[in-house]
């Protein structure tokens, strides 16, 4: 009899194939018109006004944080622009239980679910204050290391599980820490132990200078989710209402003990990595920045909502007049804290005796701050 020949598995074809499974979602186009009734969200209007101020209100916040690091106000500090509908509709469909382990360009996020804004101001510059959480709000200080925060959220999600706790721990990266070892090992434990997680990579296009595409040879990021076995899904990061349906559903799955899920937003953040010395123009066309642009989030809400009725230039104006006298309150509030000593910052990172040669430099200092 002769022998059948078995069909040969064709690796390359299986790559294109799940490839191309990964879709843009979106719901709102850069026209502000419904383009997926099917996923729309259906929020009041109140809920639509509420985010909208929300992300005006970061825009400003923005733009204030850079005028402040200018000045010397401010130490060290990530913009955000372009990546407001990414951040905070992702945190509108959470839950004040839930658990925030931000990057150190997601201060916004933190703010929002209830750090003090002087509290992130001290972060900024520096100060242990910042670093001090108030009790009841469930966020971590922002993370520097690059993608050791995915590492955390997948401890602090399987310690929530442990308890019963019906909360998920959230964290984001950008897409250069997609590149990092700790994005992966993140995953896989969560996925492995079906932690309530959500991670979330703000695709921004550029990790500094390196652009996107020089990350991975992956078509999406949100495809090496599948490999840790997470739903995982590509999402236009411009767009609010997809963002928040995308996460309002992952957590929907990981309170109900589905385990953890991978969103990849698709944005841009508009001004440098950091205000570091890092300069955009020498890496980014200007072509590239107008591109973006179109897709502004705050614009593209803004046109969806005045076509409701629900936003006018007045209620605008009304949202950035307040949202500059809040800020102006909380820098002079954050002047006032005490200035930090020497001694606090060495008494702050050890307890109990400290090394002879530590002890020698307490005791300099100790003297010098008495005078």
């Amino acid at each position: 009899m002769a022998s059948q020949k078995s069909k040969q598995f064709d690796p390359v074809a299986n790559l294109h194939e799940i490839e191309e499974k990964f879709e843009m979602f979106q719901i709102l186009n850069e026209e502000g018109e419904i383009v997926n009734t099917d996923a729309d969200p259906k929020l009041s209007d109140d809920e639509l006004v509420e985010l909208m101020r929300r992300m005006v209100f970061t825009r400003i916040l923005d733009q204030r944080s850079i005028s402040l690091n200018r000045q010397g106000r401010l130490g060290f500090y990530a913009p955000t622009a372009g990546q407001e509908a990414s951040q905070i509709a992702s945190h509108y469909a959470l839950e004040k239980e839930d658990y925030i382990l931000p990057g150190y360009r997601d201060v916004p996020q933190i703010v929002w679910h209830g750090l003090p804004l002087s509290k992130a101001f001290l972060f900024s510059r520096g100060h242990f204050i910042g670093n001090q959480i108030p009790e009841g709000v469930n966020v971590l200080p922002p993370q520097i290391i690059i993608g050791a925060q995915y590492i955390q959220a997948a401890g602090v999600a399987l310690g929530m599980q442990k308890r019963g706790k019906k909360a998920v721990a959230v964290t984001y990266t950008g897409d250069g820490g997609s590149s990092q070892g700790d994005f992966y090992e993140g995953i896989n434990f969560a996925g492995a132990f079906r932690s309530p997680a959500i991670f979330i990579v703000q695709n921004n296009q550029f990790a500094i200078s390196t652009p996107r595409e020089l990350q991975t040879a992956a078509k999406t990021i949100a495809q090496k989710g599948i490999s840790a076995g997470l739903p995982s899904i590509l999402v236009d990061g411009m767009d609010p209402l997809a963002v928040y349906v995308a996460t309002r559903d992952a957590r929907e799955r990981a309170v109900n003990g589905e385990g953890p899920s991978l969103i990849e937003t698709m944005c841009y953040r508009y001004g440098p990595h950091t205000m570091a010395g890092d300069d955009p123009t020498r890496y980014r066309t200007s072509d590239t920045d107008s591109k973006w642009e179109k897709k502004d989030p705050i614009v593209r809400f803004r046109k969806y909502l005045e076509a409701k009725g629900l936003w006018n230039e007045e209620k605008e104006a009304e949202v950035i007049e307040n949202a500059k006298e809040e800020i102006k309150a909380a820098v002079k509030e954050a002047d006032a804290a005490p200035k930090q000593k020497v001694t606090e910052l060495i008494r702050n990172m050890h307890d109990g005796d400290l090394p002879y040669n530590l002890q020698e430099q307490y005791e300099i200092f100790k003297e010098k701050e008495s005078k």
